[in-house]
Protein backbone atom coordinates (compact mmCIF):
# COMPACT_ATOMS: atom_id res chain seq x y z
CA UNK A 1 0.00 0.00 0.00
CA UNK A 2 0.95 3.72 -0.59
CA UNK A 3 1.97 5.93 2.47
CA UNK A 4 -1.16 8.10 1.44
CA UNK A 5 -3.11 4.78 1.82
CA UNK A 6 -1.29 4.23 5.42
CA UNK A 7 -2.00 7.88 6.04
CA UNK A 8 -5.66 7.43 5.28
CA UNK A 9 -5.71 4.06 7.71
CA UNK A 10 -4.44 5.91 10.37
CA UNK A 11 -6.22 9.34 10.19
CA UNK A 12 -9.60 7.73 9.77
CA UNK A 13 -8.52 5.51 13.52
CA UNK A 14 -6.75 8.81 15.29
CA UNK A 15 -9.44 10.77 16.23
CA UNK A 16 -11.14 7.77 18.25
CA UNK A 17 -7.85 6.42 19.94
CA UNK A 18 -7.63 10.17 21.07
CA UNK A 19 -10.87 9.96 22.30
CA UNK A 20 -10.92 7.14 24.14
CA UNK A 21 -7.69 7.94 25.85
CA UNK A 22 -9.13 11.33 27.31
CA UNK A 23 -12.03 9.92 28.69
CA UNK A 24 -9.85 7.54 30.84
CA UNK A 25 -9.05 9.95 33.86
CA UNK A 26 -4.97 9.30 34.27
CA UNK A 27 -5.04 12.64 36.50
CA UNK A 28 -0.85 12.69 38.07
CA UNK A 29 -1.47 14.74 41.56
CA UNK A 30 2.32 14.42 42.36
CA UNK A 31 1.65 12.01 45.64
CA UNK A 32 0.84 8.89 44.24
CA UNK A 33 -2.91 9.45 45.26
CA UNK A 34 -4.33 9.55 41.41
CA UNK A 35 -6.04 7.12 39.84
CA UNK A 36 -2.95 5.88 38.13
CA UNK A 37 -2.47 4.59 34.51
CA UNK A 38 -3.34 1.13 34.43
CA UNK A 39 -6.71 1.48 32.42
CA UNK A 40 -4.89 3.43 30.44
CA UNK A 41 -2.16 1.00 30.02
CA UNK A 42 -4.62 -1.57 28.99
CA UNK A 43 -6.09 0.10 26.55
CA UNK A 44 -3.27 0.96 24.65
CA UNK A 45 -2.35 -2.68 24.76
CA UNK A 46 -5.49 -3.92 23.81
CA UNK A 47 -5.75 -1.46 20.73
CA UNK A 48 -2.48 -3.38 19.92
CA UNK A 49 -3.26 -6.74 20.42
CA UNK A 50 -6.10 -6.13 18.22
CA UNK A 51 -3.67 -6.15 14.99
CA UNK A 52 -1.30 -8.84 16.60
CA UNK A 53 1.99 -6.39 17.77
CA UNK A 54 2.82 -7.60 20.63
CA UNK A 55 3.95 -5.69 23.75
CA UNK A 56 4.55 -6.02 27.54
CA UNK A 57 2.24 -4.50 30.22
CA UNK A 58 5.35 -3.18 32.74
CA UNK A 59 3.85 -2.70 36.23
CA UNK A 60 6.39 -0.14 38.09
CA UNK A 61 5.72 0.80 41.99
CA UNK A 62 2.48 -0.66 41.92
CA UNK A 63 -0.55 -2.33 40.04
CA UNK A 64 -1.94 1.60 39.47
CA UNK A 65 1.66 2.42 38.15
CA UNK A 66 1.67 1.12 34.71
CA UNK A 67 3.01 1.56 31.54
CA UNK A 68 3.74 -0.19 27.91
CA UNK A 69 6.34 -0.86 25.78
CA UNK A 70 6.50 -2.93 22.49
CA UNK A 71 9.54 -4.28 20.59
CA UNK A 72 8.75 -3.49 16.24
CA UNK A 73 11.51 -5.43 14.27
CA UNK A 74 13.27 -3.54 11.43
CA UNK A 75 14.54 -4.46 7.98
CA UNK A 76 17.99 -4.29 9.29
CA UNK A 77 18.36 -5.63 12.21
CA UNK A 78 22.27 -4.59 12.43
CA UNK A 79 21.08 -1.09 12.85
CA UNK A 80 21.18 0.88 16.47
CA UNK A 81 17.03 1.10 17.52
CA UNK A 82 15.22 4.06 17.97
CA UNK A 83 13.10 4.88 21.44
CA UNK A 84 9.69 6.49 20.98
CA UNK A 85 8.74 7.45 24.05
CA UNK A 86 5.09 8.62 25.18
CA UNK A 87 3.76 8.71 28.88
CA UNK A 88 -0.10 8.06 29.87
CA UNK A 89 -0.80 10.55 32.58
CA UNK A 90 -1.89 13.73 32.75
CA UNK A 91 -2.19 16.71 35.40
CA UNK A 92 -5.35 17.03 37.28
CA UNK A 93 -8.01 19.35 35.89
CA UNK A 94 -10.91 21.31 37.79
CA UNK A 95 -13.55 21.09 35.68
CA UNK A 96 -15.78 24.04 36.89
CA UNK A 97 -12.97 26.07 35.45
CA UNK A 98 -13.47 24.87 31.56
CA UNK A 99 -15.87 25.47 28.87
CA UNK A 100 -16.77 21.57 28.12
CA UNK A 101 -15.94 18.44 30.79
CA UNK A 102 -12.48 17.85 30.42
CA UNK A 103 -12.12 13.77 30.25
CA UNK A 104 -15.18 13.94 27.98
CA UNK A 105 -13.12 14.02 24.63
CA UNK A 106 -15.45 16.08 23.01
CA UNK A 107 -15.09 17.46 20.10
CA UNK A 108 -16.29 20.95 19.62
CA UNK A 109 -14.78 23.21 15.99
CA UNK A 110 -12.95 20.70 14.66
CA UNK A 111 -11.09 20.52 17.75
CA UNK A 112 -10.77 17.40 20.46
CA UNK A 113 -10.84 18.97 24.11
CA UNK A 114 -10.01 17.70 26.95
CA UNK A 115 -7.01 16.93 29.78
CA UNK A 116 -4.18 15.69 27.67
CA UNK A 117 -4.90 16.98 24.43
CA UNK A 118 -1.89 18.52 23.97
CA UNK A 119 0.30 16.76 26.45
CA UNK A 120 0.60 14.30 25.80
CA UNK A 121 -2.63 11.76 24.70
CA UNK A 122 -2.57 13.17 21.25
CA UNK A 123 0.76 11.99 20.69
CA UNK A 124 -0.01 8.72 21.98
CA UNK A 125 -3.18 8.55 19.74
CA UNK A 126 -1.21 8.97 17.16
CA UNK A 127 1.53 6.77 17.62
CA UNK A 128 -0.97 3.95 18.37
CA UNK A 129 -2.89 4.71 15.07
CA UNK A 130 0.15 4.92 12.57
CA UNK A 131 1.47 1.12 14.25
CA UNK A 132 -2.05 -0.44 13.53
CA UNK A 133 -1.54 1.08 10.28
CA UNK A 134 1.66 -0.68 9.79
CA UNK A 135 0.48 -3.86 10.80
CA UNK A 136 -2.47 -4.10 8.48
CA UNK A 137 -0.83 -3.34 5.70
CA UNK A 138 2.26 -4.90 6.55
CA UNK A 139 4.88 -2.26 6.59
CA UNK A 140 8.16 -1.72 8.36
CA UNK A 141 10.64 0.19 9.48
CA UNK A 142 14.26 0.44 8.56
CA UNK A 143 15.43 -0.31 11.97
CA UNK A 144 13.85 -1.58 14.87
CA UNK A 145 11.40 0.72 16.96
CA UNK A 146 10.74 0.28 20.69
CA UNK A 147 7.76 1.88 21.59
CA UNK A 148 7.19 2.61 25.27
CA UNK A 149 4.03 4.31 27.18
CA UNK A 150 5.02 5.53 30.29
CA UNK A 151 3.25 6.66 33.89
CA UNK A 152 4.02 9.34 36.49
CA UNK A 153 5.78 11.78 33.78
CA UNK A 154 4.18 14.62 35.23
CA UNK A 155 6.18 13.87 38.64
CA UNK A 156 9.23 13.57 37.30
CA UNK A 157 9.01 9.79 36.64
CA UNK A 158 9.28 8.02 40.14
CA UNK A 159 6.93 5.52 38.93
CA UNK A 160 7.52 5.70 34.84
CA UNK A 161 10.70 6.41 33.09
CA UNK A 162 12.76 6.18 35.85
CA UNK A 163 12.02 3.29 37.50
CA UNK A 164 11.80 1.61 34.03
CA UNK A 165 15.66 2.72 33.23
CA UNK A 166 16.71 1.71 36.60
CA UNK A 167 15.18 -1.31 36.96
CA UNK A 168 14.25 -2.47 33.53
CA UNK A 169 17.51 -1.34 31.04
CA UNK A 170 17.35 -4.52 28.37
CA UNK A 171 13.91 -3.07 27.76
CA UNK A 172 15.72 -0.53 26.15
CA UNK A 173 18.56 -2.52 24.92
CA UNK A 174 20.51 -1.45 21.43
CA UNK A 175 18.79 2.28 21.79
CA UNK A 176 21.17 5.11 20.60
CA UNK A 177 18.83 7.76 20.10
CA UNK A 178 15.07 8.86 21.29
CA UNK A 179 12.10 11.16 20.32
CA UNK A 180 8.91 12.37 22.86
CA UNK A 181 7.91 15.55 23.50
CA UNK A 182 7.62 18.64 23.18
CA UNK A 183 9.04 19.25 19.90
CA UNK A 184 7.65 18.86 15.81
CA UNK A 185 5.00 21.89 16.15
CA UNK A 186 4.87 24.36 13.92
CA UNK A 187 5.44 28.53 14.53
CA UNK A 188 3.61 30.23 11.18
CA UNK A 189 5.98 32.96 9.99
CA UNK A 190 3.95 33.31 6.47
CA UNK A 191 2.12 31.66 4.09
CA UNK A 192 4.81 29.90 2.86
CA UNK A 193 7.16 29.20 6.09
CA UNK A 194 6.48 27.41 8.40
CA UNK A 195 9.35 26.80 11.44
CA UNK A 196 9.02 23.59 13.39
CA UNK A 197 10.42 23.00 16.30
CA UNK A 198 12.92 20.11 17.35
CA UNK A 199 13.45 19.71 20.60
CA UNK A 200 17.21 18.86 21.40
CA UNK A 201 17.53 20.62 24.71
CA UNK A 202 15.51 20.79 28.13
CA UNK A 203 16.59 23.02 31.44
CA UNK A 204 17.19 20.66 34.37
CA UNK A 205 14.85 20.45 37.58
CA UNK A 206 14.82 21.71 40.80
CA UNK A 207 11.80 21.40 42.94
CA UNK A 208 12.79 22.78 46.36
CA UNK A 209 11.22 23.08 49.80
CA UNK A 210 11.78 25.90 51.94
CA UNK A 211 11.39 25.71 55.77
CA UNK A 212 11.87 28.65 58.46
CA UNK A 213 11.63 28.03 62.12
CA UNK A 214 10.41 30.56 64.30
CA UNK A 215 8.81 30.94 68.38
CA UNK A 216 5.47 30.01 68.25
CA UNK A 217 3.06 32.29 70.35
CA UNK A 218 -0.25 34.01 70.80
CA UNK A 219 -1.15 36.28 67.62
CA UNK A 220 -1.69 39.13 70.01
CA UNK A 221 1.62 39.73 71.11
CA UNK A 222 4.75 40.78 69.74
CA UNK A 223 6.88 38.42 68.06
CA UNK A 224 10.66 39.42 66.12
CA UNK A 225 11.12 35.83 65.38
CA UNK A 226 7.74 35.24 62.96
CA UNK A 227 8.65 32.29 60.96
CA UNK A 228 6.21 33.21 58.29
CA UNK A 229 7.35 36.70 58.01
CA UNK A 230 10.80 35.46 57.40
CA UNK A 231 9.81 32.80 54.57
CA UNK A 232 7.92 35.08 53.02
CA UNK A 233 10.17 37.57 52.69
CA UNK A 234 12.84 34.66 51.27
CA UNK A 235 10.10 34.01 49.19
CA UNK A 236 9.60 37.05 47.86
CA UNK A 237 13.42 38.01 47.23
CA UNK A 238 13.06 34.67 45.02
CA UNK A 239 10.01 35.31 43.51
CA UNK A 240 11.43 38.84 41.81
CA UNK A 241 14.50 37.74 41.44
CA UNK A 242 15.94 37.75 37.74
CA UNK A 243 18.39 35.69 36.82
CA UNK A 244 21.51 36.46 34.48
CA UNK A 245 20.61 35.64 30.40
CA UNK A 246 23.18 32.77 29.52
CA UNK A 247 22.63 32.23 25.61
CA UNK A 248 23.58 27.89 25.79
CA UNK A 249 24.30 26.18 22.13
CA UNK A 250 20.57 25.26 20.96
CA UNK A 251 19.18 29.11 21.89
CA UNK A 252 22.12 30.58 19.94
CA UNK A 253 21.01 28.29 16.94
CA UNK A 254 17.56 29.30 17.31
CA UNK A 255 18.08 32.80 17.88
CA UNK A 256 20.00 32.58 14.74
CA UNK A 257 17.52 31.13 12.18
CA UNK A 258 14.94 33.96 13.65
CA UNK A 259 17.17 36.10 13.17
CA UNK A 260 17.36 34.99 9.13
CA UNK A 261 13.48 34.14 8.41
CA UNK A 262 12.41 37.12 10.54
CA UNK A 263 15.11 39.70 8.60
CA UNK A 264 15.86 41.90 11.74
CA UNK A 265 19.05 41.68 14.14
CA UNK A 266 18.47 40.07 17.47
CA UNK A 267 20.56 40.80 20.14
CA UNK A 268 21.48 38.17 22.51
CA UNK A 269 23.03 40.25 25.11
CA UNK A 270 19.68 41.97 26.19
CA UNK A 271 16.98 39.35 27.75
CA UNK A 272 13.90 41.51 27.76
CA UNK A 273 14.17 43.14 24.12
CA UNK A 274 15.28 39.83 22.79
CA UNK A 275 11.84 39.17 23.88
CA UNK A 276 10.06 42.09 22.70
CA UNK A 277 11.02 41.50 19.55
CA UNK A 278 9.85 38.19 19.15
CA UNK A 279 6.62 38.95 20.11
CA UNK A 280 4.46 35.92 19.86
CA UNK A 281 7.66 33.70 19.09
CA UNK A 282 8.99 34.53 22.99
CA UNK A 283 7.06 32.14 24.47
CA UNK A 284 9.43 29.42 23.87
CA UNK A 285 12.04 30.70 23.75
CA UNK A 286 11.70 33.72 26.91
CA UNK A 287 12.19 30.52 29.20
CA UNK A 288 15.31 29.74 27.88
CA UNK A 289 17.12 32.73 28.22
CA UNK A 290 18.34 32.24 32.03
CA UNK A 291 17.64 30.51 35.03
CA UNK A 292 14.26 30.72 37.03
CA UNK A 293 12.57 30.47 40.10
CA UNK A 294 9.16 30.77 40.59
CA UNK A 295 7.19 30.05 44.20
CA UNK A 296 4.04 27.24 43.65
CA UNK A 297 3.19 26.36 47.30
CA UNK A 298 3.24 27.79 51.16
CA UNK A 299 1.80 26.42 54.05
CA UNK A 300 1.88 27.15 57.75
CA UNK A 301 -0.25 27.78 60.27
CA UNK A 302 -3.79 26.09 62.28
CA UNK A 303 -5.44 29.10 63.67
CA UNK A 304 -5.82 32.73 63.31
CA UNK A 305 -4.90 33.85 66.78
CA UNK A 306 -1.70 31.60 66.77
CA UNK A 307 1.69 32.31 65.40
CA UNK A 308 3.29 28.87 64.06
CA UNK A 309 6.36 27.51 64.95
CA UNK A 310 7.53 26.53 61.26
CA UNK A 311 6.05 28.13 57.57
CA UNK A 312 7.12 25.86 54.40
CA UNK A 313 6.97 26.98 51.01
CA UNK A 314 8.12 25.29 47.33
CA UNK A 315 9.74 26.67 44.66
CA UNK A 316 9.83 25.56 41.09
CA UNK A 317 13.63 26.09 39.85
CA UNK A 318 14.26 25.11 36.33
CA UNK A 319 18.07 25.66 35.47
CA UNK A 320 19.99 25.83 32.28
CA UNK A 321 22.40 23.00 30.87
CA UNK A 322 25.74 23.30 33.08
CA UNK A 323 24.11 26.07 35.23
CA UNK A 324 23.35 23.91 38.33
CA UNK A 325 25.79 24.94 40.77
CA UNK A 326 25.62 28.28 39.43
CA UNK A 327 21.82 28.10 40.42
CA UNK A 328 21.71 26.70 43.65
CA UNK A 329 24.39 29.11 44.59
CA UNK A 330 22.63 31.81 43.69
CA UNK A 331 19.26 30.37 44.98
CA UNK A 332 21.12 29.90 48.67
CA UNK A 333 22.40 33.88 48.39
CA UNK A 334 18.62 34.88 48.19
CA UNK A 335 17.18 32.81 51.23
CA UNK A 336 18.58 34.81 53.77
CA UNK A 337 19.60 33.44 57.62
CA UNK A 338 17.69 30.68 59.49
CA UNK A 339 16.08 29.32 55.99
CA UNK A 340 16.24 25.80 54.54
CA UNK A 341 16.64 24.48 51.89
CA UNK A 342 15.77 20.60 50.72
CA UNK A 343 15.49 18.92 47.54
CA UNK A 344 11.35 17.76 46.52
CA UNK A 345 12.35 16.83 43.05
CA UNK A 346 15.78 17.22 41.48
CA UNK A 347 16.56 16.11 37.63
CA UNK A 348 19.06 16.81 35.07
CA UNK A 349 19.18 19.30 31.97
CA UNK A 350 19.87 17.57 28.25
CA UNK A 351 21.35 19.11 24.97
CA UNK A 352 22.10 17.60 22.66
CA UNK A 353 23.41 18.89 18.81
CA UNK A 354 20.99 19.52 15.78
CA UNK A 355 22.72 17.61 13.29
CA UNK A 356 22.43 14.04 11.84
CA UNK A 357 20.94 11.72 10.01
CA UNK A 358 17.97 11.74 12.29
CA UNK A 359 17.38 15.72 11.92
CA UNK A 360 17.73 15.46 8.39
CA UNK A 361 14.83 13.03 8.63
CA UNK A 362 12.48 14.96 10.30
CA UNK A 363 13.19 17.54 7.71
CA UNK A 364 12.67 15.16 4.93
CA UNK A 365 9.03 13.74 6.38
CA UNK A 366 7.84 17.35 7.39
CA UNK A 367 8.61 18.42 3.71
CA UNK A 368 6.80 15.81 2.16
CA UNK A 369 3.65 16.94 4.31
CA UNK A 370 4.46 20.37 3.85
CA UNK A 371 6.48 22.12 1.59
CA UNK A 372 6.79 24.62 3.40
CA UNK A 373 8.40 23.72 6.63
CA UNK A 374 11.82 24.41 8.13
CA UNK A 375 12.86 23.09 11.56
CA UNK A 376 14.82 24.89 13.99
CA UNK A 377 16.41 23.66 17.06
CA UNK A 378 14.83 24.61 20.56
CA UNK A 379 14.82 24.23 24.55
CA UNK A 380 12.16 23.13 26.52
CA UNK A 381 11.88 25.05 29.46
CA UNK A 382 9.94 22.08 31.38
CA UNK A 383 11.28 18.67 31.57
CA UNK A 384 10.58 14.86 29.48
CA UNK A 385 11.12 11.35 30.23
CA UNK A 386 14.20 12.39 27.93
CA UNK A 387 15.88 13.17 31.39
CA UNK A 388 15.88 9.34 32.11
CA UNK A 389 16.54 8.07 28.62
CA UNK A 390 19.67 10.17 28.47
CA UNK A 391 21.22 8.77 31.57
CA UNK A 392 21.13 5.03 29.02
CA UNK A 393 23.64 7.06 26.82
CA UNK A 394 20.64 8.18 24.21
CA UNK A 395 20.71 11.34 22.28
CA UNK A 396 17.19 12.27 22.96
CA UNK A 397 14.64 15.12 20.82
CA UNK A 398 11.22 16.49 21.00
CA UNK A 399 9.78 15.68 18.11
CA UNK A 400 6.00 15.11 17.44
CA UNK A 401 4.57 16.88 14.53
CA UNK A 402 1.58 18.83 15.14
CA UNK A 403 0.69 21.72 11.90
CA UNK A 404 -1.19 24.18 13.93
CA UNK A 405 -3.35 26.86 12.58
CA UNK A 406 -1.30 30.38 13.03
CA UNK A 407 -3.98 32.36 16.00
CA UNK A 408 -3.67 28.60 18.12
CA UNK A 409 -1.91 29.88 21.00
CA UNK A 410 -0.68 26.49 21.34
CA UNK A 411 2.19 27.13 24.22
CA UNK A 412 -0.66 28.10 26.68
CA UNK A 413 -2.32 25.10 26.01
CA UNK A 414 0.13 22.49 28.34
CA UNK A 415 -1.56 21.97 31.58
CA UNK A 416 -4.02 24.91 30.76
CA UNK A 417 -7.85 25.54 31.27
CA UNK A 418 -9.87 24.30 27.80
CA UNK A 419 -6.73 22.12 26.81
CA UNK A 420 -7.59 21.21 23.17
CA UNK A 421 -5.86 19.83 19.46
CA UNK A 422 -7.37 20.63 16.26
CA UNK A 423 -8.50 17.35 14.42
CA UNK A 424 -6.39 18.65 11.20
CA UNK A 425 -3.67 18.36 13.25
CA UNK A 426 -3.48 15.31 14.20
CA UNK A 427 -3.86 14.09 10.44
CA UNK A 428 -1.27 16.05 9.87
CA UNK A 429 1.26 14.39 12.61
CA UNK A 430 -0.08 10.71 11.59
CA UNK A 431 1.46 11.48 8.07
CA UNK A 432 4.77 12.64 9.27
CA UNK A 433 5.32 10.22 11.71
CA UNK A 434 4.88 7.74 9.31
CA UNK A 435 7.00 8.27 6.90
CA UNK A 436 9.81 9.70 9.32
CA UNK A 437 9.56 6.41 11.63
CA UNK A 438 9.95 4.04 8.58
CA UNK A 439 13.10 5.85 6.93
CA UNK A 440 14.49 7.08 9.86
Amino acid sequence: MTPSGIDDLASREVVDIVRDLLRIDTSNYGDDSGPGEALAAEYVQGRLDECGIASELVNTTSGRRQGVISRIAGKDPSRPALLVHTHLDVVPAIASDWSVPPFAGEVVDDMIWGRGAVDMKDSVGMIIATLRAWSRTGSQPDRDLIVVFTPDEEHGGEHGAHWMVANRPELFEGATEAIGEVGGFSLTINDDLRLYTVQTAEKGIEWMRLTASGTAGHGSFLNDDNAITALSEAVARIGNHRFPVVITPTVQALVERLSEVLGIELDTSDGEQLVAQLGPLARVIGATLCNTANPTMLSSGYKANVIPGSATAVIDGRYLPGQREEFLAEIDALLGPGITREAAVSDIAVETGFDGPTIDAMASALREVDPGAQTVPYMLSGGTDAKAFSQLGMRCFGFMPLRLPPTLDFASLFHGVDERVPIESLEFGVSVLDRFLRRV
